[in-house]
C-alpha cells in the first residue's frame, strides 16, 4: 500500500506531466517532489457558544452529574480519554486521532473576558484583544506579519461569503463561498466579487513581480476550473457529510492540495446556542457534534501528508452555564475546551489545569472558571509551528512569553 508521501510525490508527478501547466503550479509540484514544507494554520470557530462541558466531559467529577440531570452524558456512553474526562459519544469520528496522538485538547480555556455577548466575546476572540473593542484587523491576519512573503492571494482564505474579522488587515486574504462560483479571466458571466477584485489588483499593479505572481496563481485557478472541481474525489476514507461546513472543508482540503501557497485559513460552524431542549447522547448538541467531529476527521484524512505540517485549531466564543436551566438547555458561560490537531502535534492529552466544578471553584457561582487564556493556546501554534516569533504584535498587550505555552506541540 502506497504511503501518504509517495502518493503526494505521484500526484505532484501527475500535474507536471499535464500538457500547458502553468509555471506556478510547475514550481509547486516540484518543492512537493523535493521535500518543500508550508506550515498551515487552520482556524475553526464554533459560532454560538459551544457547550464544552457536554463535548469533554469530566465524567469522573461528581458535580457534573449532579448539575445536569436531564442533560448529562451519562458514563456507559462517554468515550473514555484519560480516566476522568471522555469525549461526547457524537465525536468517535475524532477518537482515531486521539489514539493516534494527533489530537490534544485545552479545557477551561477561552477569553478572560466577561461579556456574555455572543457578538462581543467572538470579535474579541477574533481580533485577540479581549474587552478592547476599537482593534480594527485580526489576530489570524497580524500573524502573518513577520513571515516571509509569499505574493499568492492565497496565502490566507476564509471559506464563506464574507471576510471574517479575524482575517482582516495589512494582510491580503480572500473569502471564497464556493470554489466552482470563484471565477477568473472573464470567462464567467458573472464572476465572484473576490474574483474580480484580484484580477484588478493585478492587472493595474506597477510591481511587475507581484503582477507575474499574479497571473500564474489565477493560471492556476483556471487550471482549477478546467479540472472541474465539482467532480474533486477526495483520498479514499475521506467521508465529509453533508453540509456547509463540511464542503468548507472539503474545498480547504482541495486548495491546500492544488499547492496554491495557503498558509492560514478560516472556516466557522454555527448552531451551537442551545437554551432549550441542549439533548443528551441524542438531540441539538449530539447532531452538531456528528457534523463538527465528521467533517474534521475527514479533512484530517483528505489531506494525506499535509497533514504533517498542518495544525487546526478550534474555538467558541464562550463556553455554557455548568447547570442546565428550566428548559433543559445552558445558557451563556464562561471557560469553554478547545481542541488541537495536526501533524505535530503531542495529542492524546488534556492540557491546561482543571479547576472543578464545586460551588466554591465556579466563575460568579455558576461557570467553569477559566484557567488557558485562548491566546497562550494560539500563541504556540503562532510561535512555534508558522514560525512568528513577535506574539506581542499579534496579541498586543497580552504578555505570551514561550516559558508559558503548553507545549502541545513536538
Amino acid at each position: 500500500m502506497p504511503t501518504r508521501r509517495v502518493f503526494l510525490r505521484n500526484s505532484a508527478l501527475a500535474v507536471v506531466g499535464t500538457a500547458a501547466v502553468p509555471s506556478f503550479l510547475t514550481r509547486a509540484a516540484f518543492g512537493a517532489i523535493e521535500g518543500a514544507r508550508n506550515k498551515r494554520l487552520v482556524v475553526i470557530f464554533q459560532r454560538g457558544a459551544a457547550d464544552g462541558l457536554n463535548i469533554v466531559v469530566p465524567y469522573a467529577e461528581s458535580q457534573y452529574y449532579a448539575m445536569r440531570p436531564s442533560i448529562n452524558i451519562p458514563r456507559k456512553n462517554v468515550i473514555d480519554l484519560d480516566g476522568f474526562f471522555g469525549l461526547h459519544p457524537s465525536l468517535s469520528a475524532l477518537q482515531p486521532l486521539w489514539q493516534q496522538r494527533h489530537l490534544a485538547i485545552v479545557h477551561a480555556a477561552g477569553s478572560p473576558d466577561q461579556t456574555r455577548s455572543h457578538f462581543d466575546a467572538q470579535d474579541f476572540m477574533e481580533t485577540g484583544t479581549p474587552g478592547v473593542k476599537i482593534t480594527e484587523d485580526g489576530w489570524l491576519n497580524r500573524s502573518l506579519h513577520n513571515l516571509p512573503p509569499d505574493k499568492s492571494p492565497f496565502r490566507a482564505i476564509a471559506l464563506g461569503p464574507s471576510l471574517p474579522r479575524i482575517l482582516s488587515g495589512s494582510e491580503p486574504a480572500v473569502a471564497m463561498n464556493n470554489i466552482n462560483d470563484f471565477s477568473v479571466g472573464g470567462r464567467s458571466p458573472k464572476p465572484s466579487l473576490a474574483a474580480s477584485a484580484f484580477e484588478a489588483m493585478y492587472d493595474h499593479s506597477s510591481d511587475s513581480v507581484l503582477h507575474g505572481t499574479g497571473e500564474e496563481t489565477f493560471d492556476a485557478v483556471k487550471m482549477l476550473k478546467s479540472a472541474d472541481p465539482g467532480k474533486y474525489a477526495p483520498l479514499q476514507g475521506a467521508n465529509y457529510p453533508k453540509g456547509r461546513f463540511a464542503e468548507s472543508l472539503r474545498q480547504l482540503a482541495q486548495l491546500i492540495k492544488a499547492n496554491l501557497g495557503v498558509q492560514v485559513a478560516f472556516a466557522d460552524i454555527g448552531g451551537w446556542d442551545h437554551h432549550v431542549n441542549e439533548g443528551s447522547t441524542e438531540g441539538q448538541l449530539a447532531n452538531v457534534l456528528s457534523d463538527f467531529s465528521q467533517s474534521l476527521a475527514a479533512f484530517w484524512i483528505d489531506l494525506g501528508d499535509l497533514a504533517e505540517d498542518t495544525v487546526v485549531v478550534t474555538m467558541s466564543e464562550f463556553g455554557r452555564t455548568a447547570r442546565e436551566n428550566g428548559n433543559r438547555g445552558t445558557d451563556h458561560g464562561h471557560a469553554n475546551v478547545m481542541f488541537v490537531m495536526g501533524g505535530p502535534v503531542k495529542g492524546g492529552k488534556v492540557y491546561g489545569r482543571w479547576p472543578g466544578l464545586d460551588q466554591s471553584q465556579l466563575y460568579e457561582g455558576r461557570d467553569l472558571a477559566l484557567t488557558t487564556d485562548f491566546r497562550q493556546v494560539i500563541g504556540e501554534a503562532v510561535a512555534r509551528h508558522m514560525g512568528n516569533k513577535d506574539l506581542a504584535k499579534v496579541f498586543p498587550g497580552y504578555d505570551n512569553q514561550p516559558g508559558k505555552f503548553l507545549r502541545y506541540l513536538g
